[in-house]
């Protein structure tokens, strides 16, 4: 026992040290160093010092002036890409801003920052970055309402740019729209440009609308493709306004009526074809 306590009283402090070194080193390998964070956050901290509610507030409002830097960039970027498109369009347009867009109807109309004074007039055609978007059909001082392509109502009288096939273009609440073609057997093939005709009366000829996704030579009562739109319309920010004045009872608006027409006489010729076989 005698040799034990003067062994103790030697090598006592050195036992103890040994004994926390080990401890510490199996604390860090099985928590991987979190206990000595913890450990060094406790023993630090009296020695911090706490942030005034002034530099909180100044710390909040530089995180708010970097948000706003970088939105700025990214409009900016926008708005450099519009003034290189619209160098490519012919005639006077205006660059204007979306300022609003109801919720209930996303796909069918948005308001642009962009009026009477500005010289937007009702008819005018709106594009985006890749294509048409829609038309002005309201216009106040300063501000405008547009309906998009991506209406359902909305038809819009197109071209297949490569064989000049034609037809018109109908919305389909979405990235996508639907061309019915004038034609029984159409010239069209995936990836053909559509843009939109020179028999339209609401658009100027030649602008584009978008590309040709899947076809079905089949549909009834008329040939119809899937046609990607070109702009982004769900995502607008920015458009182009393109002053353009319809011109009345044009294209567009007999191409419903003849849509029916031409429903209502296929329908007859199939009654008619029937009566025929029961009659043999």
């Amino acid at each position: 026992m005698y040799i034990l306590r003067r062994w103790w009283e030697r090598y006592s402090v050195q036992t103890i040290l040994v004994a926390l070194a080990l401890l510490a080193s199996w604390s860090v390998r099985a928590t991987n160093g979190v206990v000595l964070v913890e450990i060094y956050y406790w023993l630090s901290y009296p020695f911090q010092s706490t942030p005034s509610e002034a530099e909180i507030l100044e710390i909040a409002q530089h995180q708010e002036l970097q948000q706003r830097l970088l939105e700025l960039e990214v409009q900016n970027q926008q708005l450099q890409t519009l003034l290189g498109y619209v160098a490519n369009v012919p005639d006077e347009t205006i660059i204007a801003p979306v300022i609003g867009r109801p919720a209930d109807q996303w796909w069918q109309q948005i308001t642009i920052g962009s009026g009477r004074q500005e010289g937007v007039t009702e008819g005018s055609a709106v594009l985006g970055i890749g294509g048409v978007v829609g038309r002005v059909i309201n216009v106040t001082p300063h501000t405008s309402r547009v309906l998009l392509v991506s209406d359902p109502s909305s038809q819009v009288g197109v071209t297949v740019s490569r064989s000049r096939a034609k037809g018109y273009l109908r919305g389909q609440s979405g990235d996508q729209a639907v061309m019915i073609f004038f034609e029984r057997v159409p010239d069209v093939r995936p990836g053909d440009t559509v843009v939109t005709s020179r028999l339209s009366n609401r658009f100027p000829a030649g602008l584009p609308i978008g590309q040709v996704e899947s076809i079905n030579l089949e549909q009834s009562p008329a040939p119809e493709a899937v046609v990607a739109l070109g702009s982004p319309v769900g995502m607008l920010e920015w458009v182009i306004v393109y002053p353009h004045s319809p011109i009345e009872a044009g294209w567009d608006d007999s191409m419903q009526r003849s849509e029916v027409q031409h429903s209502e006489v296929q329908h007859s010729e199939v009654q008619h074809s029937e009566v025929q076989h029961s009659e043999d």
